[in-house]
């Protein structure tokens, strides 16, 4: 399909009104499948995001401002999305040595084993992506990392 016939609008302005409304479509598009998965699984995209980055800082903690500057859907209320993570004890809070004012956050044994069983998904995620070549997922990847660096 394309994005005239997935949105029923036969012109655009101009190239570029018609790229950023495909892109925002597609971006739904995606949230939308991958929205099921997790939901399964009882998490939402951006737990497992938090999840996946401090599996990736694992053993070590993480500060709530370095997994924001890290997330890639920055929300607006890490802390609330931290208490729902402890909540379902796949998180930790520990208080920092050095600055006991200061208050770290570590996955936990049932947070890594919830990340096992949301691993396979990756490979449904990827799917997506089947009718794409290689090359061409590379380029897609290099021309959105292009996009964000022309914004200053």
């Amino acid at each position: 399909m394309s994005i005239e016939k997935d949105i029923n609008q036969k012109n655009f302005k101009d190239s570029y009104q018609k790229a950023y409304i495909n892109l925002m479509f597609t971006n739904n598009w995606m949230l939308n499948q991958t929205k099921s998965w997790f939901k399964e699984h009882g998490v939402t995209h951006q737990q497992y995001n938090v999840l996946r980055i401090l599996r990736g800082a694992h053993p070590s903690c993480m500060n709530p401002g370095s997994i924001k500057e890290v997330m890639i859907d920055k929300s607006p209320d890490l802390t609330r999305l931290i208490d729902r993570l402890i909540e379902k004890k796949y998180v930790q809070r520990e208080t920092c040595g050095s600055n006991r004012r200061k208050v770290d956050v570590i996955i936990t044994e049932e947070g890594l084993e919830k990340l096992k069983q949301l691993d396979p998904l990756e490979n449904q995620m990827k799917d997506m992506f089947n009718s794409l070549t290689n090359e061409e997922a590379e380029k897609l990847s290099d021309l959105l990392d292009r996009l964000r660096g022309s914004i200053a």
